[in-house]
């Protein structure tokens, strides 16, 4: 069985990306920069942010750190964003996800400028995902793609199940697998399938993001298929020094014992997400010098 090395990738892409930023910067003067806008004090989007910045410096990009409280108005985040999409300082922005109850996420992600999507939300961006235009992919559903080719793996014609049909993980990488490159023959699973198994033990590779530890079990794999693990749950743990630990959605000692290759969690899919947002700002930035 081989572990699918999500950090190893992502310090590679890492690299790349922070050598292409030095030499934007010299060639053109240009700096790439993320406004990363953060609503309350939600620890996990607190952390996430503090990560999002520590990238950004690490690879010679600007990062423009917005926090407001979560009584914030509405109409004043959407106004937040206009000017952000006015601001030609600014490459990239990210509203960072899930927003206070009372806001409205959909009419504020909406409000950013296709141009400086980086996180692939916008309706423009992800219908041109879907037809094969040009455009910022989604972070995560990316990543998993870069993953896939850096283990190796030839996708043509092998079956693929999804399980998960959110709209940031599920359904644009069902988009992404079956695009001509991949030629995956795609099977999307979510709540409303019956019988979940009878999909994963024919498939050659399955991908599951419920955000559910426990959705995939070993006995629900055939032999040799392919774990693409993106969930990443926090689970208690009175033995660990924060308190928790890092499950994935998938039952890794069993699936572990079935797979002939596996995402860990964490360090599997979970660096690539970050790196990817990279990826865009970076692609937006580069788009001034043309």
């Amino acid at each position: 069985m081989k572990l699918i090395d999500g950090k190893l990738l992502a310090a590679n892409l890492r690299q790349e990306i922070a050598e292409k930023t030095a030499a934007l910067k010299a060639e053109k003067g240009i700096v790439p920069t993320l406004a990363v806008i953060l609503v309350g004090e939600d620890p996990a989007s607190v952390s996430y942010v503090t990560a999002k910045e520590r990238a950004c410096i690490e690879a010679g990009m600007n990062s423009k750190e917005i926090r407001l409280p979560a009584d914030v108005p509405e109409d004043e985040l959407v106004s937040l964003v206009s000017s952000l999409n006015a601001d030609e300082a600014v490459d990239g922005i990210l509203v960072q996800l899930p927003l206070p109850k009372g806001i409205d996420a959909k009419r504020v992600v909406d409000a950013i400028s296709p141009e400086k999507d980086v996180d692939g939300f916008t309706p423009e961006n992800a219908g041109r995902m879907l037809i094969g235009e040009e455009c910022f992919l989604p972070c995560t559903p990316h990543g998993v793609i870069k993953l896939i080719e850096f283990a190796g793996m030839n996708l043509s014609g092998k079956h693929v199940v999804v399980i998960g049909r959110s709209n940031i993980v599920g359904k644009p990488l069902a988009v992404l697998l079956s695009r001509k490159e991949t030629n995956a023959t795609v099977t999307l699973c979510h709540t409303g399938t019956k019988d979940i198994a009878a999909f994963t033990r024919i498939a050659d590779v399955v991908v599951v993001a419920t955000g559910r530890p426990g959705t995939l079990t070993g006995d629900m794999l055939k032999e040799g298929a392919v774990v693409i693990d993106v969930g990443v749950n926090r689970v208690a743990d009175p033995t660990a020094a924060k308190g928790y630990r890092l499950k994935g959605d998938a039952d890794f000692d069993s699936c572990a014992r079935v797979a002939s290759a596996i995402t860990p969690v964490p360090g599997g899919v979970g660096p690539l997400t970050i790196t990817m947002l990279l990826w865009n700002t970076l692609e937006s930035a580069s788009r001034k010098a043309t």
